[in-house]
C-alpha cells in the first residue's frame, strides 16, 4: 500500500491546486545569454505598464487615478468591505491606504464609517458618485484590454488566459513554498 505525503496546505491566495514539483524546472533562461527584454517577467511587466497608463488616460476625464480606480472598483463589486481587507487587496500598508482613502473621501466617492460591533474596525461605503464613477470603470478596463488584444482569435485569447493562469499558479506555489519554510 502506497503512503500519501500530506503537504502543507497552500496560503488563502492559492486559487488552485500547485503544481506538483516533480516535474523539473525548465532551463529556458541561462545567465549566460540572458536578454532581459526576451523574458516573459519583463514582456508581462511592459504589457501590464502599457495597459496601466492606457487605462489612467481613459479614466482621467472622471478624475481617477490607477490608484484610485483599483479600490473604488473592489469595493464596488463587494471585494472588500473594510479597510484593512481593501489594503490587503490592494497590497497597501496601512499608511498608504489611509492616504488613498483621505483622497478618495476628498472627492466624495468613498465614507469611511467606524463599525458599531468593533470600533477597531473601519468599515468603507461608496457613495452615490462613487458608485456612478465605479460604473463607468468596467467598460474602459473593457475597452482597453480588447484593443491591446487586437487580432487575437478567441482560442488564442483563452490560450493565453490558461498560460498567464499557469505562471501565476506557479508564482503562487513559489510564495506558499518560501512562507512554509519560514
Amino acid at each position: 500500500m502506497a503512503t500519501k505525503t500530506l503537504r502543507p496546505r497552500a496560503s488563502r491566495v492559492a486559487r488552485t491546486p500547485r503544481p506538483a514539483r516533480a516535474t523539473p524546472e525548465p532551463s529556458f533562461y541561462r545567465p549566460d545569454n540572458y536578454l532581459p527584454e526576451e523574458s516573459v517577467g519583463y514582456l508581462m511587466r511592459r504589457i501590464l505598464t502599457t495597459v496601466s497608463l492606457e487605462v489612467e488616460r481613459e479614466l482621467e476625464p472622471s478624475g481617477l487615478t490607477n490608484a484610485q480606480w483599483v479600490p473604488l472598483l473592489k469595493l464596488s463589486m463587494g471585494s472588500a468591505s473594510t479597510v484593512a481587507e481593501l489594503a490587503r487587496l490592494c497590497t497597501l500598508d496601512a499608511g498608504g491606504m489611509t492616504r488613498l482613502l483621505d483622497r478618495l473621501e476628498t472627492k466624495g466617492l468613498v465614507r469611511r464609517v467606524r463599525s458599531s460591533d468593533d470600533r477597531r474596525v473601519v468599515n468603507l461605503e461608496l457613495t452615490d458618485e462613487g458608485r456612478a464613477a465605479a460604473k463607468k470603470i468596467p467598460a474602459v478596463l473593457c475597452g482597453v484590454q480588447n484593443a491591446h488584444m487586437r487580432g487575437f482569435t478567441t482560442e488564442e485569447w483563452q490560450l493565453l488566459k490558461s498560460m498567464l493562469r499557469r505562471i501565476l499558479d506557479n508564482a503562487l506555489a513559489i510564495q506558499a513554498e518560501r512562507e512554509g519554510q519560514q
